[in-house]
């Protein structure tokens, strides 16, 4: 096994853990993981990342329901509105310039963390 392939699962069990503990947060660590370490274009990381969370996040649902963790009523409202902003997200990801996408989703990452640090 070569190192990229050990690098990419290392990613994938992280993600999957992350995702498990905090609900879809893998996407935080994929994206610069890929960019990063594998030297992916950013773009393609984005993409990459939530090719990935889904199958995560529905192992994660699958075991939340069971736990009755799930409020399905909210859920499925914030899913139709979620449903309609990816699709707008993924049909402008890639004419987003590098420089500017970075700079958006750090300060994202940035802002999310201090909130919840402060909160």
């Amino acid at each position: 096994m070569d190192s990229q392939t050990i690098k990419l699962i290392a990613i994938g069990l992280i993600a999957g853990m992350i995702n498990g503990l905090f609900g879809s947060g893998g996407g935080t660590l994929v994206v610069p993981a890929l960019v990063f370490l594998i030297g992916m274009e950013d773009y393609k990381a984005h993409a990459t990342a939530i090719s990935i969370i889904l199958p995560l996040s529905i192992i994660s649902t699958f075991i939340y329901l069971r736990g009755k963790a799930i409020p399905l009523h909210m859920g499925i409202v914030i899913v139709s509105g979620g449903m309609v902003g990816s699709f707008i997200g993924a049909k402008f990801l890639k004419r987003v310039p590098n420089n500017i996408l970075r700079k958006a989703f750090g300060s994202v990452i940035i802002i999310t963390a201090l909130r919840m640090i402060f909160r």
